[in-house]
């Protein structure tokens, strides 16, 4: 059993969707004022207001202002508990040495959600209820597994989604299989395998460019504050939402096709945030999200009872995989290329892919030997003490 969230579109009128909105403002004030309140106690006395300091606070906020009434406690307290986050995770980063920014305050385009918890909704078939917000339908795509705990309202320009997080999902465990792969990522092939096949990498930022291009120079031209800069400005963002979508989808679909056919998968452990800081490849290495696959191919292997296994990505391009010599004079620019020693020519990313391969199960074989090793040393030594006893 593990936690699993689903995230589904919503529907709902115009009259509900004007309500969300007015809820997702008012939470984002409580938040500022919460954040502020927090300022003031430390500028004046030097006293840290808690989250349960707050939290007692509440009745009276909703006495007081006549708008909070119909919104669940619950769901303050949530924003209250997300405060609160912020805080933990600015000294967290702070204790351990990380650059840290401090919890700021939110404007309207940085405060999208609120969270509602077991006594405010109630699901009936492919409608939501939220007491005292509205009745949504919704597009389930998928059945919802496992036991609902929170339900997240979430807008993203002008489409709402609910994500509910739910525990106790049970594990979709794949069938048995030993076959491995090793993945060499690329940008003219996003990734090639070691079986030899490669997957062109769409780009979609770069397909999107010129479209984009034209968008932006419309609103740099519109008068700030206007309604046509706000215009122009949700169509910008609706070619970024474009592109993660299909980003996300085509990310998803590599992913499940290596996770149903092998059970051992063998990455490179790139250091994709010094990669980028190259500015002559760091748009396309943003634009092919090789951590974000990374990622999807890593909780997916969990779900099914697959393996992934990060390897040292030295010499991968460069080794010959038929008699392992080096070429140092190799360039990046030359996509195949013939080994001096034994003369095998090779596609540099399936060749690059065979050596992580190869260098995933050498690894796996020399941690496999000397965790026996240490087995049958402690095997002796406790035979030893019980014929001492």
């Amino acid at each position: 059993m593990s936690k699993r969230s689903f995230k589904y579109r919503l529907m709902c009128n115009q009259a509900t969707s004007q309500k969300v909105d007015e809820w997702i403002d008012l939470c984002r004030h409580l938040y500022n004022a919460s954040l502020e309140q927090r300022i003031d106690a430390y500028k004046r006395q030097r006293k840290s207001i808690s989250y349960f300091d707050q939290c007692k606070d509440i009745p009276e906020l909703k006495e007081t202002f006549v708008e909070y009434k119909p919104i669940d406690v619950q769901l303050l307290r949530d924003v209250l508990e997300r405060l609160k986050r912020s805080y933990n995770g600015f000294f967290r980063r702070l204790k351990i040495g990380e650059k840290a920014g401090f919890p700021r305050f939110k404007g309207k385009d940085r405060y999208k959600s609120f969270t509602l918890h077991q006594n405010s909704w109630k699901m009936d078939g492919k409608h939501l209820m939220i007491r005292n917000l509205g009745k949504f339908k919704i597009r389930l795509s998928r059945p919802i597994d496992g036991d609902i705990k929170l339900v997240t309202i979430k807008k993203s320009m002008d489409k709402l989604y609910v994500i509910f997080s739910c525990d106790n999902v049970p594990e979709k465990k794949l069938k048995f299989t030993s076959k491995k792969i090793g993945l060499d990522m690329g940008i003219i092939s996003f990734c090639a395998d070691s079986k030899g096949k490669k997957t062109d990498n769409p780009l979609y930022l770069k397909q999107s460019g010129k479209v984009l291009r034209r968008r932006q120079r419309s609103l740099s031209r519109k008068k700030k504050g206007s309604q046509n800069r706000k215009d122009s400005r949700l169509l910008v963002a609706k070619i970024y939402e474009k592109i993660t979508n299909q980003r996300d989808f085509f990310l998803h679909d590599i992913a499940n096709k290596y996770i149903r056919n092998y059970g051992n998968i063998f990455i490179e452990d790139l250091k994709i945030d010094k990669m980028v800081q190259d500015s002559y490849m760091a748009k396309n290495i943003s634009d092919s999200s090789w951590g974000k696959f990374f990622y999807y191919l890593s909780y997916k292997a969990e779900e099914a009872g697959r393996k992934v296994t990060k390897v040292n990505p030295q010499y991968t391009s460069q080794r010959c995989s038929k008699c392992g010599a080096i070429n140092q004079d190799l360039k990046l620019y030359q996509r195949t290329w013939a080994c001096p020693v034994c003369g095998a020519v090779h596609d540099r990313d399936v060749n690059g892919a065979k050596n992580v391969l190869w260098v995933g199960q050498t690894h796996r074989a020399i941690t496999c030997a000397r965790t026996q090793s240490v087995v049958r040393e402690l095997k002796e030594e406790f035979k030893c003490q019980l014929t001492a006893e």
